[in-house]
């Protein structure tokens, strides 16, 4: 049986690292962590040119301008799918030596069983924290708004009910409350959009960004952004 009970609270009184994607789930979940613990820094997986964060697509300048503005080093990592564990571990044991004892990832939905962050962490000999674990999608985005967040819808899934005008929206109560009528999950959790956090409490100064001319791929739209 897997142990469970702790990994919303595992941060309370440890350091930690936080697995980063610079979008609305992992911002909340970095949050709330430095609330009880203390960041020692970001977990960055790119792919395999080093061009893009492989869970968002975001370019590491818009990541590391996140960063500096949180005040947190990034460690990144670049590797194709098949290596993406073992680069990853190799990330978590190099925290690991520098006084993190606890993984914080923004994970909503994960399953009991057969976790992959918990395994990993296992295999490193730390703990699994997860502050958002099993919250209610809507009560978890409120949350985020309510606290003050500003965030950017950066991609869309065209095929699970969004659009290519909803690119560049700012997550509000307003939007979230369409998202539903249109029938979207508000966290976009099955994968229907990913956004890209530009401000907040946790952010010493707001993050300036451009938006560049969007980009089609198959069912998938995509609004890169640059700093301004």
């Amino acid at each position: 049986m897997v142990e469970t009970v702790n990994w919303k609270n595992n941060a309370i009184g440890r350091k930690f690292i936080t697995s980063f994607s610079g979008g609305k789930d992992s911002v909340l979940a970095l949050y709330k962590a430095m609330k009880v613990g203390k960041a020692v820094g970001l977990i960055v997986m790119l792919e395999e040119e080093g061009k893009r964060s492989r869970s968002h697509g975001m370019p590491p300048e818009i990541i590391h301008a996140q960063a500096e503005s949180i005040g947190l080093p990034v460690y990144t990592g670049v590797a194709s799918w098949q290596e993406y564990e073992k680069v990853f571990t190799q990330l978590l044991d190099n925290a690991k030596n520098q006084g993190a004892d606890v993984l914080v990832t923004g994970d909503i939905d994960m399953p009991a069983q057969d976790c992959w962050h918990d395994k990993v962490t296992k295999n490193v000999g730390i703990k699994l924290g997860m502050p958002l674990w099993e919250l209610n999608h809507r009560e978890a985005v409120d949350e985020f708004i309510n606290r003050g967040f500003q965030t950017i819808v950066v991609t869309v899934n065209l095929s699970l009910g969004m659009k290519e005008k909803d690119l560049g929206r700012m997550l509000t109560h307003e939007f979230v409350k369409e998202l539903e009528t249109r029938g979207i999950d508000p966290c976009g959790e099955s994968g229907e959009f990913h956004t890209t956090v530009i401000d907040g409490p946790i952010f010493n100064y707001p993050i300036f960004v451009k938006e560049c001319e969007i980009i089609r791929d198959g069912e998938y739209a995509y609004l890169p952004l640059k700093l301004t």
